[in-house]
């Protein structure tokens, strides 16, 4: 058989391969809907990360998510409940939908810790979290939060890819596929991973799913060097890089134009460009020496609880004000998974994460950059009114009913929305689902959800998928 030199006999035969799965499957929707069928694509399609229009004005531009995996208990941080104090010890009057029923129990429990009301607006935090009080004229805390699934994985998976299943698309890839970046030295999308260990989900958290690779997340590392590899090897500096530089890029092009509908080679060209333009900008945009050491202290950097993360959050600051679209700063695996040692490991967890995330919205706001840069603080769900290991007492997984906030971004301040029962189990006013994040969130930056597509075989593919979020309006600045 005479092969095109374009084409492989790999190659022909993963065409086959695909054309064969593709007729099985379409034979197999023919036999369960009359839908249409998607037109096909018969022009080239290009992606790039060049800052494009949304669909109208925006409030936001930028976006960090400080991710705070493993569940924090709003019972003991955000959301006070005086019938839980009243009633400590006793018996919790209904059912419980339990993760870790052998450890379980119906006893409720308090907490130890004292609460008080902070900033002109009253809001009422715990003694855990006094630099969260300290911006919460600043910050919309929302007490009703909502997913309804009850354990870390498929919970992580609708607050970052809009449903419980994986291989769809995060919230930071949707970002960057549908505005860009502005900027072109710098990723678009910037995972700042904990030194303690990645995400239960691990790189799931920052896939770019069905999106081209272009628009998935870029780690940056915990420790020094942050990025391998940044710099070349002495004999390829200067002339001699940028000669092989060229080259390749001579190559690609040509490789290219005989595969026009392959997006991921477009996506890796501009990844190669990318990271010779990475080799200055990276080094200076992570340089955190070059600022204050007032800035240093106000981040927490002069103390060892507070230091890495307090690190990670001037990092994100730096980069968002060099341009960059969406940073995701996470702790590590299950640090808030407080099933048992809750007593210790509560205030432990709160030292090393409560002055830093302050310090990021503080400095964003003297810097001017809070009214365009939306922060996020919260995890994938909340924690149990009752007793787990009554030996070691801990709190169960709860997702709903639980908390999150928001600052900056054409979000109000100084707001308290929503609220859990009296026990803090469940959300009975103004629930905010998932969807219904990802829509306000979508809104913020100017973005229609249901225009926010992707053309895929099966037909268009959203961050939304069909479920009906809805734009909550109260906690806006300028509703919808």
């Amino acid at each position: 058989m005479n092969f095109s030199p374009c084409y492989s006999r790999r190659h022909f035969l993963a065409q086959q391969g695909i054309a064969g799965a593709t007729l099985a499957i379409a034979a197999m929707c023919q036999q369960v809907a009359e839908a249409v069928p998607p037109k096909p694509i018969t022009t080239p399609t290009e992606f790039d990360l060049k800052p494009k229009s949304p669909h109208f004005a925006p409030q936001a531009s930028a976006m960090i998510s400080m991710f705070m995996q493993g569940g924090p208990s709003h019972l003991d941080l955000t959301d006070r409940k005086h019938e839980l104090e009243k009633r400590h010890g006793q018996n919790y009057p209904g059912d419980l939908k339990y993760d870790n029923a052998a450890e379980s129990s119906a006893k409720l429990w308090a907490g130890p810790w004292k609460w008080q009301c902070y900033g002109q607006c009253g809001m009422e935090l715990s003694e855990l979290v006094p630099h969260l009080g300290s911006i919460a004229d600043d910050i919309t805390l929302i007490r009703s939060m909502h997913t309804g699934v009850n354990n870390h994985g498929q919970s992580i998976y609708a607050m970052h890819h809009g449903r419980i299943t994986a291989g769809r698309p995060v919230l930071g890839s949707w970002l960057t596929y549908g505005l860009g970046s502005e900027s072109q030295q710098l990723p678009a999308f910037v995972v700042l991973t904990d030194p303690g260990g990645l995400p239960v989900l691990g790189t799931d958290c920052w896939s770019n799913g069905w999106l081209p690779s272009l628009y998935q997340g870029t780690v940056i590392r915990p420790q020094e060097p942050r990025i391998l590899n940044l710099d070349p090897p002495p004999k390829l500096a200067g002339p001699p890089q940028r000669a092989y530089l060229d080259y390749l890029q001579k190559l690609n092009a040509e490789h290219l134009a005989a595969r026009p509908f392959e997006s991921e080679l477009s996506a890796r060209m501009r990844t190669f460009e990318l990271a010779e333009a990475m080799q200055t900008a990276a080094k200076e945009a992570l340089d955190i020496n070059r600022e204050t050491a007032a800035t240093h202290r106000m981040y927490g950097l002069d103390q060892d609880a507070t230091r890495e993360y307090g690190t990670r959050c001037l990092i994100a600051r730096r980069l968002v004000e060099r341009g960059v679209r969406f940073v995701q700063i996470y702790t590590s695996t299950q640090q808030w998974d407080h099933h048992g040692n809750i007593m210790a490991a509560l205030p432990s967890t709160c030292k090393k994460i409560d002055q830093p995330a302050a310090a990021l919205v503080k400095d964003l706001k003297q810097r001017g950059l809070l009214d365009s840069t939306l922060v996020h603080w919260g995890g994938e769900m909340g924690r149990l009114p009752v007793i787990q290991n009554e030996k070691n007492v801990g709190r169960d997984h709860n997702t709903y009913g639980f908390s999150t906030w928001l600052a900056g971004g054409g979000v109000r301040e100084g707001v308290v929305f929503g609220e859990t029962d009296d026990f803090g189990y469940q959300a009975v006013k103004d629930i905010v689902n998932h969807y219904d994040y990802h829509a306000t969130l979508l809104h913020l930056f100017g973005l229609d959800p249901q225009k926010l597509s992707f053309i895929r075989p099966g037909g268009s593919g959203t961050l939304l998928d069909g479920q009906p979020g809805r734009i909550v309006n109260e906690i806006l600045k300028r509703p919808a």
